[in-house]
């Protein structure tokens, strides 16, 4: 089996690659491809990654190429990880919305529109060459917004999943807590990406006992300071929200925090740094404890379990996912990308049912998913009059000055990018 990693010199793929080693039983790969315009970084990845396959008895042999068609070719499943921009243009997206009083975040308001105006173009550039090189391969797409560059593969037709790891890091937590193994936990999650809520906790799978009421009860106050929320807010309407509707329900209080520090990419900067420095130490043949702290916690388990059951193995039946509505939000388009539970297999991802959602959650949803028909056609089609109206019909905009601040800001900032400005 082989697999390539576009993005693959990121300081993150150590977490991925103990991943792949930990799980071989799951993952059986043969060949890995770590593809990476950034020729540097990759040398110090790729050393890593052979050290640590090497240090648990992986017998896959890793492949490190700057090339994409050289590195995708003949692969089972590629998965996308990049940054177009870099760090520094993460510093950007954190930093010119909050000149306009709105939040600066990389994936979500202003800064996140900003990232998928960036990333769509690429990578559907790189689907292209999946696809020239191999039709029947997986995309499995970890590159945020992963919404909206889901929703862009799957409109263009390519075989792709979304995945992000806020689930998977809901059921280890909740594992933790009620002291039971992560497999025991099967989450009623819905929404958008990074805009969800666990609206059930089971035991068992999706028709087992609904524990989120005892979970509230006896461990509301670690979750709520987990994600930095009211224990009131989960207990008044018996969810436990994704940590990134803090930037929503807590909108003005965040935007204050923000400007009093330095943006989270500067710090992640910073770690990288140090991460690669380390990296390139012959001696070392595991991630090291500080990779913890560069985010993306069990991703790699999650990649693991997603491409062994798209790609026919021993994957779980039941996998969090990004994938298209098809009815399961009704009132949603069926082309919306929602990210829900779903049946994964060879032929791709099912959503299960969902229990009709409160009007709380199911209007934000609409209208979040409202931009995301505007964030996708302002980066496949460009445009200032489309970037505009995607800014305003975001929750986090929502009033004409911002928007107007926030368009000649973003097309400032990121004019490098865009081939249309």
């Amino acid at each position: 089996m082989k697999l390539a990693v576009v993005g693959g010199g990121s300081t993150y793929t150590p977490e991925l690659i103990d991943g792949f080693a930990r799980l071989r039983d799951t993952l059986p790969i043969t060949e890995l491809v770590l593809v990476d315009p950034a020729a540097d970084r990759l040398e110090l990845v790729g050393g890593l990654a052979r050290r640590i396959f090497a240090r648990q008895g992986h017998g896959g042999k890793i492949v490190t190429t700057s090339d994409v068609d050289t590195g995708v070719a003949g692969a089972d499943a590629v998965l996308l990880q990049l940054r177009v921009g870099g760090q520094a243009a993460r510093n950007q997206d954190e930093t010119w919305p909050l000149e306009c009083g709105c939040v600066g975040q990389e994936t979500t308001g202003a800064g996140g529109l900003a990232k998928a105006l960036r990333t769509v173009p690429v990578v559907l550039d790189i689907a292209e060459r999946v696809r020239r090189a191999n039709p029947d391969a997986w995309i499995i797409d970890f590159t945020n917004p992963v919404g909206i560059v889901t929703r862009a593969l799957l409109q263009a037709g390519h075989k792709a999943v979304g995945l992000c790891n806020v689930a998977i890091g809901f059921q280890r937590k909740f594992a933790q807590l009620l002291d039971v193994t992560p497999a025991d936990i099967h989450l009623d999650h819905v929404g958008l990406n990074h805009l969800t809520w666990e609206t059930a906790v089971r035991l068992g799978g999706p028709e087992g006992e609904n524990v989120l009421p005892r979970l509230l009860a006896e461990h509301g106050d670690t979750l709520a300071d987990d994600l930095r929320l009211p224990r009131l807010f989960m207990d008044r309407f018996g969810v436990v929200p994704s940590y990134y509707l803090r930037y929503f329900y807590a909108h003005d209080e965040v935007v204050r925090e923000l400007g009093t520090k330095p943006s989270r990419a500067a710090e992640v900067a910073a770690m990288e740094k140090e991460l690669l420095e380390m990296y390139g130490d012959p001696a070392l043949d595991e991630k090291p404890a500080l990779l913890a702290k560069r985010g993306g916690a069990f991703y790699s388990e999650a990649a693991v379990d997603l491409a062994a059951s798209l790609l026919g193995g021993g994957g779980s039946p039941h996998q969090v996912v990004n994938t298209y509505n098809n009815g399961t939000l009704p009132f949603l388009a069926d082309d919306a990308v929602i990210e829900v539970q779903a049946t994964v297999g060879a032929n791709g991802a099912t959503p299960l049912p969902v229990a009709p959602l409160d009007p709380l959650y199911a209007g934000l949803i609409a209208h979040v998913s409202g931009y995301e028909d505007l964030a996708l056609e302002a980066a496949l089609r460009g445009g200032r009059d489309r970037v505009f109206k995607a800014l305003l019909a975001h929750p986090l905009v929502g009033q004409y000055e911002y928007a107007e601040g926030l368009t000649d800001r973003l097309i400032a900032h990121n004019r490098e990018h865009l081939a249309w400005a």
